[in-house]
């Protein structure tokens, strides 16, 4: 019976990944309520919708009030809302249904799941005539009666919404006798003709939104993850709709396993923002037009709900929307490192020996993962007979500061403790007649976790706890895949939509939220899980996610290929997450299907060690990848490469510091900072640390083009190693390059925080000295900072923590300690500048201390402590 299971999930297997293509997902064409609303764009001629009455609170800058639509048989009345946030404002559409049944008939809106606060009412001033004028800071909102709104910021039309006439609220109805304006479609409003969808009940029928924002002025687009296609939004029509894809293609709007539904506008001045909050299937259309850009927002239904964040910085959007969704947790310091995976390694003796060659051949490795094979007939909390002591085989990984993490997918195979218990409990995702939905997934048939119900909690907890199968092993963690949810015998490769999550709400409603609350129920017993044990914060990888996500877990990009397009289109991909407000995201390195050419594999490894999330990861059918496999030069390059990461963990955990308070990417496209370069996607700074990177995507590069994109100069990085040679900003230069280069270099100005000695693993580099790289400018000055911690408690949430700013000049560098912890010290200071000479620094820290340095450019200072 084990081989007849076996082979049905390969038959499985190979059909989706043979079969996947565009003939298994909907097109707008073939979604009823893309159709429908398409087609009302191109024929509406007149705005259907009337702004009748309001009243204004007395407390809160906040307005409400009723929206006519009208209909051939009358009027339709709809409760419409205005409230000012900070930095901009939200407005919402709802209507009133009381339908009886078993599935909830108000309309959902997933803002529960975020921190929504309106300002007092004295901050805003509203002017009561035809026109509504709302005015706070340096915005006007316009509300027109015929419904419209104007958005002016410095007395300059920004935003113009419904100025197209695309508003549709699809209001309830039983039938469309005497229901449907001229310019609507009836397009299968009660039923789905899609191939595999067609026993959709579609029980309250249509109920889409939709929705037009024209951004004036503003002409480069980016967010709306996930898509494989290029950062900035081109003229074309995205969709967001959780699903698994496999060998997904690139330079496509097609779904992915993510939906965040927020979207970034800029020009060279200022930036905007708009969240669309909707949890459902959701197309949008963009179109460019001389120096504004329209967007048409097509949701299948759920309550009109959204934020306009108004003229502003990138940053201060970016902070604005963390307030609302929040801030990426502050990961633990191992996950930053690298992080080794395939599907599967064997048994406890192949993870162990994996970890002795690591150590062998010294290349620096956190993390081994397991996939789903390590269970017992891919049955979740359990363990196969290949791991007969999973204690025993953690304490040998945490004996080198390693980590072990584990698959748990939502789904539960049919028939086993956890799975019955679930069903007993009616703890799991329901059909459309209210009872336990079986699917087909890994297990074979299974059911899957209703993460929406709050019942669910307990249970989950219980599963996570040292009494269950994690054991009292504090160096494990846990990767949610599949979390879309992933059903390989559904529609779309997911879950019918006419399925039931608790509170009676369909999966049509609630389905881009699904995977985030399955990761969310997964943290929060790890949380209490470390409670018992105290000692590090949890880590969560998630394939799927929402706005929001980044509060509790990590992403990747999924099943990526073996090919240079896949590592090409993997940068703008974490780009754009980061541009999102996700910004601890990775793609797997090598790509997961296929076998990489030893060159691909080098130039994937030297691209990864700068993704926020940096895994290798395979295919159960691609060979074994190791970085030894390859053999030399190749194994060497690779570990110049992964040294590298590890030398650079203070630069990248400073810079997840500041996007935890901040929400800024730790991977910023050259754009973000300078307000030019809006077209470039394959470079990237660190953080706040000037560190530039255009990493080698295509084979047999001997000469690598970069743009150094602002004024001043720019010192050659190359492979991390610090050097005097200088190139001029705002210029596009080439340098040569070999297979063993990654193209680095800083921005004068800015002081780096490293860690160079080979250490196995970051944990074992906890106590290990800095070595700080000052890059002087063209004015002899430059600065930086260092965050650190213990890198595995919360303690730093009580004050242990250390935060440091240094600045420099010719003469001296000046620390200033703006929050005390443990000693740290450095063992080295390295200042370049062309125009250094032979001189006493003076480094200013409890005191002066004087050194001396003779060598010219590169300065020595040894075990001061910081």
């Amino acid at each position: 019976m084990k081989w007849v299971g076996l082979i049905f999930i390969l038959f499985l297997q190979n059909h989706l990944v043979l079969g996947a293509k565009h003939y298994l997902f909907k097109t707008c064409e073939q979604s009823g309520f893309c159709k429908r609303n398409i087609h009302y764009a191109h024929n509406i001629e007149e705005n259907y919708y009337t702004i009748d009455s309001f009243n204004i609170d007395e407390t809160k800058a906040y307005i409400s009030g009723n929206l006519i639509k009208s209909i051939p048989q009358g009027e339709i009345s709809l409760n419409w809302q205005l409230g000012i946030v900070n930095g901009g404002f939200r407005f919402t559409v709802d209507e009133e249904r009381h339908v009886k049944g078993i599935v909830n008939s108000k309309r959902f809106s997933p803002a529960n799941e975020f921190n929504i606060e309106y300002v007092s009412r004295d901050q805003v001033s509203i002017e009561k005539s035809d026109i509504l004028h709302i005015s706070y800071n340096s915005t006007v909102i316009k509300v027109y009666p015929k419904f419209k709104i104007e958005v002016y910021d410095d007395k300059k039309l920004t935003m113009q919404i419904n100025d197209d006439n695309l508003l549709n609220f699809e209001h309830y109805r039983l039938n469309n006798e005497g229901q449907m304006n001229t310019p609507e479609s009836d397009f299968n409003m009660f039923q789905d003709d899609f191939k595999d969808s067609r026993d959709d009940k579609l029980p309250l029928g249509p109920e889409s939104i939709a929705l037009d924002f024209k951004f004036k002025g503003y002409q480069h687009l980016y967010g709306l993850p996930e898509h494989s296609d290029s950062l900035e939004l081109g003229d074309k029509l995205y969709r967001l709709f959780n699903v698994d894809i496999f060998e997904y293609e690139i330079n496509s709007t097609l779904p992915m396993y993510g939906s965040i539904p927020f979207l970034l506008a800029m020009n060279e001045q200022s930036s905007m923002g708009l969240f669309w909050i909707n949890a459902a299937d959701t197309y949008v259309d963009v179109k460019h037009s001389n120096q504004d850009t329209s967007t048409h927002w097509i949701s299948e239904n759920g309550v009109m709900d959204f934020i306009v964040f108004t003229k502003d910085s990138n940053r201060d959007i970016q902070k604005k929307y963390g307030d609302i969704t929040g801030f990426t947790v502050l990961p633990p310091l191992f996950s930053l490192g690298y992080h080794q995976c395939r599907w599967n390694y064997n048994d406890e003796a192949d993870v162990l020996d994996i970890t002795e060659k690591f150590d062998e051949y010294e290349i620096p490795y956190d993390t081994i993962w397991l996939d789903i094979e390590y269970t017992d007939n891919k049955k979740y909390f359990t363990w196969n007979e290949n791991f007969p002591n999973p204690t025993r085989m953690l304490q040998a990984l945490d004996h080198t500061g390693r980590n072990l993490v584990v698959i748990i997918d939502p789904h539960i195979k049919k028939d086993y403790d956890v799975s019955n218990y679930l069903v007993e409990n009616k703890l799991t995702i329901m059909n459309s007649q209210n009872s336990t939905y079986y699917g087909h997934c890994w297990p074979g048939e299974s059911v899957w976790v209703d993460s929406l119900n709050p019942k669910v909690q307990q249970y989950w907890d219980s599963l996570h706890t040292s009494s269950g199968f994690m054991g009292n092993s504090s160096n494990v963690h846990i990767w949610n895949d599949m979390n879309e949810i992933s059903v390989f015998d559904g529609p779309e490769t997911s879950s019918p939509k006419d399925n039931l999550h608790y509170g009676g709400w369909e999966d049509r409603s609630v389905h881009n939220i699904n995977g985030m609350k399955f990761h969310e129920i997964t943290y929060d017993s790890l949380i209490k899980r470390q409670q018992e044990t105290t000692r590090q914060r949890p880590f969560i990888l998630t394939r799927s996610y929402f706005s929001g996500s980044q509060k509790t877990a990590a992403m990747w990009t999924g099943d990526n290929m073996s090919k240079w397009e896949y590592l090409k289109i993997s940068i703008p991909m974490v780009l754009n997450n980061g541009l999102a407000g996700m910004p601890f995201a990775g793609a797997d390195v090598g790509g997961f299907f296929g076998d990489p050419s030893k060159e691909l594999l080098t130039r994937w490894y030297q691209t990864g060690i700068f993704y926020p999330f940096f895994r290798a990861h395979a295919h159960i059918d691609s060979r074994r990848r190791e970085p030894w496999i390859p053999g030399d030069p190749f194994t060497s390059y690779i570990r110049d490469a992964i040294k590298l990461r590890y030398a650079l963990l203070p630069v990248f955990y400073t810079s997840f510091y500041e996007s935890s308070i901040n929400g800024a990417p730790v991977l910023k496209p050259i754009f973000y900072d300078t307000g030019k370069h809006f077209d470039i996607e394959d470079e990237f700074y660190i953080g706040n640390s000037g560190i530039l990177v255009k990493p080698v995507t295509e084979p047999d590069v001997k000469e690598q083009k970069i743009i150094l994109p602002e004024s001043g100069k720019y010192y050659n990085f190359v492979n991390g190693i610090p050097s005097t040679v200088t190139y001029k900003g705002d210029e596009t230069i080439s340098i040569p390059v070999t297979l063993n280069d990654i193209p680095m270099f800083v921005k004068g100005g800015h002081i780096i925080f490293t860690q160079p000695r080979y250490r196995r693993s970051s944990k074992l580099m906890v106590n290990d000295p800095y070595t700080i790289t000052v890059f002087l400018d063209e004015n002899n000055k430059a600065d930086g900072d260092l965050y650190a911690d213990d890198g595995e408690s919360f303690n730093y949430q009580n004050g242990q923590f250390l935060k440091v700013h240094v600045e420099a000049n010719e003469s001296r560098i000046n620390f200033v300690v703006e929050n005390s912890w443990n000693a740290k010290y450095i063992n080295k200071v390295i200042v370049v500048g062309k125009d250094i000479k032979t001189f006493n620094v003076k480094i200013s820290l409890n005191g002066n201390y004087t050194f001396k340095f003779e060598n010219q450019h590169i300065h020595e200072l040894i075990h001061d402590e910081l």
